[in-house]
């Protein structure tokens, strides 16, 4: 049991934790109406997808570094998230290493480096469908705990 904001706060723990945080993240319109698609969330860790399509493509013809931004931030927000309390982004920093073409698929792997009470820290990795390494995207946050993620069943320690 957790609590914010006065409030117990009880989930279940495993899959069908991590599957009511996937569909809480589906209304991030923003990361959907970009491509962007959950595959894993549990505490302090999500992995995320997406596939360079032609909207993504900058003048050079290779995807835009938004839209990498986005994927990557949609994977730290599911794990920092993963806590039960809404967490937001205070400041992010990403790091690119080389050019994505149309039809890579691309994937974010986010892991929770510091889990503060209040401030949050996680790296991305970003990387292709051979496993080469496209970008790291780092992400400090901060947690509302006023703010409860309600009616999610999420996994907890």
């Amino acid at each position: 049991m957790k609590t914010c904001n006065g409030k117990t706060i009880v989930a279940p723990s495993g899959a069908e934790g991590g599957a009511s945080l996937i569909k809480f993240f589906k209304r991030d319109r923003f990361a959907v109406l970009a491509g962007c698609e959950l595959l894993e969330i549990r505490e302090g860790y999500a992995r995320a997808r997406m596939t360079v399509a032609e909207h993504h493509l900058n003048g050079g013809d290779f995807c835009q570094g938004g839209a990498i931004f986005t994927l990557a931030d949609l994977a730290f927000a599911a794990a920092v998230n993963s806590h039960l309390v809404l967490t937001v982004s205070t400041s992010s920093n990403i790091t690119f290493f080389r050019s994505v073409p149309l039809g890579t698929t691309v994937y974010a792997e986010a892991q929770e480096l510091v889990n503060h009470p209040r401030m949050p820290y996680a790296e991305v990795r970003i990387t292709d469908e051979e496993g080469r390494l496209i970008a790291i995207f780092t992400s400090g946050g901060y947690r509302k705990h006023d703010r409860p993620i309600e009616g999610i069943e999420v996994p907890l320690k």
